[in-house]
């Protein structure tokens, strides 16, 4: 009887890659959801729950999310400093005119493990509000990444 092995990634044995997603016109639960199953690499075929085998994912145009219904208005967020009476809250439209990177990175860190992995992919997220970004090198020059082109 032949005994077959099950194959498990290990650290440090799957290539880095980078993806690159335009996120103008794109609806933000849908756009961070396909963000979290990059990260985590849930959609290659050597995923591993223990190891890092995601993607390093750059989002461009964050200011051009768009969100369906009232949530601009009624989707609120919170932050505390630990002192007495200091929670403070922001509406998802004040958090898209100030910073509306922060808003994406707020919902992909949601669908993350809530552990010392998750932390570390959210370290390979990068998030700019503009078209242009500094990571052109990883994303192209670099000879051992392979970069993924990802309009949505």
């Amino acid at each position: 009887m032949k005994r077959t092995s099950t194959y498990f990634a290990k650290p440090g044995e799957t290539p880095e890659r980078w993806r690159v997603i335009d996120a103008q016109g794109q609806i933000l639960g849908r756009l961070a959801r396909n963000i979290a199953i990059a990260l985590q690499g849930k959609d290659r075929p050597n995923y591993a729950a223990h190891v890092l085998v995601g993607d390093f994912v750059v989002v461009t145009n964050a200011a051009d999310l768009r969100v369906t219904g009232k949530k601009l208005d009624q989707k609120m967020y919170y932050r505390h400093s630990g002192y007495v009476g200091n929670l403070k809250t922001f509406s998802l439209k004040e958090m898209m005119e100030s910073r509306p990177s922060r808003v994406l990175e707020l919902a992909v860190k949601g669908m993350l493990p809530k552990n010392h992995q998750g932390r570390q992919m959210m370290r390979r997220l990068k998030v700019y509000s503009g078209p242009d970004h500094p990571h052109e090198a990883q994303v192209t020059g670099f000879p051992a990444a392979q970069a993924v082109e990802d309009g949505g």
